[in-house]
């Protein structure tokens, strides 16, 4: 499971340059540089594993494409042959706005959305597309050229593949998702094919239909494996190819879990998968780390099929230490928690936690990436090994620095008054951090399910109560004095802040992202809203959060900060109850009532004020080059190149990386 976020600092490291972060800005979105301190020092042996590794993470960028939505490939190759050969008039509008709308469709890895999953709407017409392409010979486009009705459909047909992801209650969710995880098959269908194969007594239940399209043919609903020999194949050889060279040149116990990996892509066989997973999560050795494969589920409606993504990293010596001390008391924390003790685990396992440096980011990682990462998530996995969390310190690094680079914030926007501006300033991005420390060390590696209990029990809803649950365990601890008994809290008023924030995000701010008149759609948004919206209605009467107005403006404001976390308490002990015993309608009760509908007064209010601000809401980034240095024919060192045009770098990986 992942977690994201816009502005964190970091808690130490490296000394780091203060040149300017972000690299291009386009319609809602900024492009940051991040730095990756500590990598000239590196032995070379893991200089080459760190380049190997990346080349295999970059081969798999058109799985995430294809994944979204199937004609994704024919239309950013479409785009990117006319930006490459158009010799007309470059500085007319439309031109300027197909440039906007290719670069938001690699932000995206498609024509979708990336956060809110509907399909772009052009700021130029179709007919100047078709001029534009006649005026390009037509053996520049190749293979493409039977295609180019199903790219025009795709991009101008407002009738046609209106969102990526449907979750609107009542709808056939598989049909009305335009996603490339089905086909021909509706969600009774797909329900039915997977509840055929699962074993409810299997105490090491296989993640059936995590690497794998479902389709109909010929009247049989069958899988298409993703796999050497099956579908991807042509990327997943290039992976493979260097997985291995990777491993040929790896330490134990890492040697072993490429092993493990590569199998898995050979094979398509989840029990591969799921030795690589426990291999990785008793991994606490090894300097260098990755992650590759179909890991998150968040783009199926269902949540059952797995995007791919990739991440190259190593340790940062330098940084804190805070999470190997919440990791350390793992058990305590478990054994504390306000949940029916039926629903703790007696005995946790594995919980590991490490603070890393990104060198390569790819797939669903890529441009827009995670700044923790907490894995692997299967239940079975985390209850028997444990599960490893993972900080991703120069990320949060460069969101932080980028934001600052702005000349105004959100938060002297919607805080309600100096004092909360003052103290956010003092403590926020501090506590932010330990927030998605415990979120992601242990929020996610809590609880249990009851026997018998699946862990795609809650369908649809799944990834939102996965998320909320994981929120409502780190912001319940993030005021519990055990923490500045452990000296991660540097005192017992430092959790206010972020407090306020959250509620203030989850009600109001977090809604710039969201066009007027939209729902709220992404399963994190939706965890965000569901507690802020769940705790302002149990609180209001009681004055714990109150709405003021000031000016014509609303504000939300925490009047009574520990009240608040009783009400933390009470969600998380709901929500671990739903998903511990398996109840979707009561899930499905929760996320419909308080994380879907937006209230469109506010939703009006929140998007003016923040227009006025003339920020971004989204942040991607660009990745660095490893290079090879080469002397006598001979590769002596690796280094690395920063990189400050994410149009040439996409259109680069566009060439280099063309697996499908």
């Amino acid at each position: 499971m992942t977690v994201t976020a816009l502005a964190l600092t970091s808690c130490g490291g490296a000394s780091r340059s203060e040149t300017p972060w972000i690299v291009d800005r386009f319609d809602d979105i900024k492009v940051i540089r991040y730095e990756v301190p500590g990598f000239e020092q590196l032995p070379l042996e893991e200089k080459e594993l760190i380049y190997y590794l990346a080349e295999a993470t970059k081969c798999g960028r058109d799985i995430m494409f294809d994944q979204n939505f199937k004609y994704n490939l024919a239309v950013r190759r479409t785009l990117e042959t006319v930006y490459e050969n158009y010799e007309g008039d470059r500085t007319t509008a439309e031109w300027k706005a197909l440039e906007k709308y290719l670069k938001k469709v690699w932000f995206a890895n498609g024509i979708h959305h990336h956060y809110s999953n509907d399909k772009f709407v052009p700021e130029f017409t179709e007919g100047y597309l078709l001029d534009v392409i006649e005026t390009i010979p037509e053996e520049k486009f190749g293979e493409l050229n039977p295609l180019r009705g199903e790219v025009c459909k795709a991009i101008f047909d407002a009738s046609l593949y209106k969102t990526r992801l449907n979750q609107t209650a009542g709808e056939d969710l598989i049909a009305t998702s335009s996603n490339n995880y089905y086909e021909g098959v509706t969600q009774a269908e797909v329900e039915k094919f997977y509840a055929d194969m699962a074993d409810p007594h299997d105490p090491e239940p296989i993640s059936y239909g995590l690497n794998s399209k479902l389709v109909k043919e010929d009247g049989v609903v069958r899988e298409r494996v993703w796999k050497i020999g099956g579908m991807y194949s042509p990327a997943i050889e290039k992976i493979v190819y260097w997985l291995e060279k990777a491993q040929a040149v790896a330490a134990e116990p890492q040697k072993s879990n490429i092993a493990a990996l590569i199998s898995y892509y050979k094979t398509g066989d989840l029990r591969e998968f799921d030795r690589y997973n426990i291999g990785w999560v008793k991994d606490t050795v090894s300097n260098v780390d990755f992650v590759n494969g179909f890991i998150e589920d968040y783009g199926d409606p269902l949540g059952r099929k797995a995007s791919w993504e990739g991440i190259v990293d190593f340790m940062d010596k330098e940084a804190c230490h805070r999470t190997e001390v919440i990791s350390e008391n793992a058990q305590w924390f478990e054994d504390n928690s306000p949940v029916d003790p039926r629903f703790r685990k007696p005995h946790v396992k594995g919980v590991s936690a490490k603070v890393v440096d990104g060198i390569t980011l790819a797939g669903a990682t890529y441009p827009a990436t995670p700044i923790g990462i907490n894995l692997p998530n299967a239940d079975w996995i985390r209850r028997d090994y444990g599960s490893q969390s993972v900080t991703i310190a120069n990320i949060t690094h460069a969101y932080d620095y980028a934001a600052q680079e702005s000349p105004k914030s959100t938060l002297t926007e919607f805080a309600y008054d100096q004092a909360e501006i003052d103290a956010y300033k003092q403590y926020g991005s501090y506590t932010d951090e330990i927030h998605t420390d415990l979120h992601e060390c242990l929020g996610h590696g809590s609880g249990q399910l009851l026997p018998g209990v699946s862990s795609t029990a809650l369908g649809e809803y799944q990834s939102t109560l996965e998320e909320a649950r994981a929120d409502l365990f780190g912001l319940y601890y993030m005021a519990d004095p055990k923490l500045v008994e452990l000296g991660i809290m540097p005192n017992a008023e430092a959790y206010k802040p972020a407090y306020s924030n959250y509620i203030r995000n989850g009600l109001f701010v977090q809604f710039t992202r969201v066009e007027l008149g939209k729902q709220n759609t992404e399963a994190h948004m939706q965890n965000r809203k569901l507690i802020a919206e769940w705790c302002y209605e149990k609180g209001a009467a009681r004055g714990i959060i109150e709405k003021k107005m000031r000016d014509g403006k609303t504000y939300f404001v925490v009047n009574d900060y520990e009240a608040l976390r009783g009400l933390f308490s009470e969600l998380l002990a709901e929500i671990q109850r739903i998903k511990s015993e398996g109840d979707y309608a009561a899930g499905k009760n929760l996320v419909e009532t308080y994380a879907v509908n937006i209230d469109p007064q506010l939703h009006k209010e929140v998007l003016e004020r923040y227009a006025a601000l003339n920020l971004k809401p989204y942040g991607g980034f660009v990745n660095p080059d490893i290079v090879p240095v080469e002397k006598d024919g001979k590769v002596v060192d690796y280094k690395i190149v920063y990189v400050d045009n994410y149009l040439q770098q996409q259109l680069d990986y566009g060439k280099k990386y063309r697996t499908l």
